[in-house]
């Protein structure tokens, strides 16, 4: 199964800031470059990779997005995915004209750690669809219990292509299924979403990002949106506080290998290329 990782961040310290960083001891000290990405996923037919904006300091976001332009088309890096601030009018026009010229395939405002009404308000939603009618597709990262407030948002945005990351963060460890599994169907109905499969070993407990803990949260998934509405992520070096890269595209394998060829293929990388224009 070939695929392309449309979750893979840089944290490029001492060029902007990552202070979220600081409270996790794995990430917080160590750049991670793409060619620390290179090494770790050699022979692991990783065919490609998508930037996706690092959760840098507000004032750096757009820095981010310049500073990753010059390097795509290096490792395979066929774009990136960058941050934005839909609920600002000021500037918001000027930062999505500038798309083409710094190889933006789509955008993100990670919506966990912010205020539930941010994503309520009008300003928030008229800009997502301005994102919708340049025909880029827009990250949606939040709380399973924020899954609610993802429905409405996604509702009133129909044109807007939305993809949910993290597979809508379930609480493993918190033996959240149920919380988040009926919320997750009612995601799954509006045709204007897919699912991402990233991210969810770091939400399991220490020591428990196994194939067996995963596998009822991604089995659901597949259940819900079918191979044709997923696509893959490392999310790393995220991935580093429970698991290794390594160990993700492994498990990601083990989790899908009772699909089809063509279904795995599907969720691997051609849907990435459909979603993002690679």
């Amino acid at each position: 199964m070939d695929l392309i990782d449309t979750h893979q961040h840089l944290i490029l310290r001492g060029e902007i800031g990552y202070d979220w960083t600081h409270n996790h001891p794995p990430l917080a000290k160590n750049s991670f470059t793409l060619d620390d990405y290179a090494q770790l996923t050699l022979g692991k037919g990783v065919i490609g990779t998508l930037f996706m904006e690092a959760g840098v300091n507000d004032a750096d976001y757009q820095a981010e997005a310049r500073l990753i332009a010059p390097m795509i088309g290096s490792f395979d890096l066929h774009g990136q995915i960058a941050s934005c601030r839909p609920e600002f009018d000021q500037g918001f026009d000027e930062w999505l004209s500038l798309a083409p010229s710094l190889g933006i395939k789509g955008y993100r405002r990670i919506l966990h750690e912010l205020p539930d009404d941010l994503s309520q308000s009008e300003p928030f939603r008229r800009n997502l669809r301005k994102i919708g009618k340049a025909g880029l597709p827009f990250d949606l990262c939040v709380l399973a219990r924020q899954l609610p407030l993802a429905i409405d948002l996604i509702r009133t945005c129909p044109d807007q292509q939305f993809i949910l990351d993290h597979c809508g963060v379930p609480d493993i460890a918190g033996d959240g299924y149920v919380d988040w599994a009926g919320p997750l169907r009612q995601v799954s109905k509006l045709p204007n979403v897919i699912c991402k499969l990233s991210g969810i070993s770091a939400y399991c407990a220490p020591n428990d990002a196994t194939v067996a803990t995963m596998r009822p949260y991604v089995d659901h998934l597949l259940e819900c949106f079918g191979p044709a509405r997923m696509i893959w992520g490392s999310d790393w070096p995220v991935v580093n506080l429970r698991s290794q890269l390594g160990d993700w595209i492994d498990h990601t394998r083990v989790l899908l290998n009772h699909l089809s060829g063509a279904e795995q293929a599907a969720i691997g990388h051609q849907n990435a290329q459909t979603i993002y224009r690679i």
